[in-house]
């Protein structure tokens, strides 16, 4: 009996490279370039273009970066795809964040091929101090880091509690 692999979860890559690339071409088709509407005291929808990737790092240099983060996104979802066949389905957390992280760099790196920079709209602020904006891509792929954190910090819990199990059956 063969068992299942990690491969499984990329429905939630698909889910994440849907939704982030729906709702860019939403943005592009009902926003002038700039244009921002108010939805909260502290929230904005604010169409921008990003050159760069986060926090529009190499933004303004002469146009390599666009290939630079296309190899980037390819390799590293490569090599998620890769883990998450080794894995087993029961590594839940580990596999969807993989998973997201793999729907968020593609959905980016097709947006970049596309149009030569990534569509950007969530617009949060507070007085005159803006977060940099981001989009659906952005959020999948914080999310899936701050599951590998949380996952990373589970196992180390559960291999010092098994230790301590092991010390004290030893005893």
């Amino acid at each position: 009996m063969s068992k299942k692999s990690g491969l499984s979860f990329l429905w939630l890559s698909a889910v994440a490279f849907v939704v982030d690339l729906l709702t860019k071409y939403i943005v592009v088709q009902k926003f002038d370039l700039y244009e921002s509407v108010n939805v909260l005291p502290v929230f904005n929808l604010t169409y921008v273009r990003n050159y760069g990737a986060a926090f529009s790092f190499l933004a303004d240099h002469s146009g390599w970066q666009q290939y630079f983060f296309i190899l980037l996104a390819l390799a590293i979802s490569g090599m998620l795809v890769y883990f998450l066949a080794k894995n087993n389905a029961q590594q839940k957390i580990q596999n969807s964040a993989y998973a997201l992280i793999i729907g968020g760099a593609l959905a980016n790196m097709v947006d970049r091929a596309y149009n030569g920079f990534v569509v950007d709209f969530f617009d949060f602020y507070w007085d005159i101090y803006h977060y940099p904006v981001f989009n659906i891509a952005d959020i999948a792929i914080c999310i899936g880091a701050g599951l590998l954190a949380l996952d990373a910090f589970k196992s180390e819990k559960k291999k010092v509690q098994d230790k301590q199990a092991e010390k004290c059956g030893q005893k």
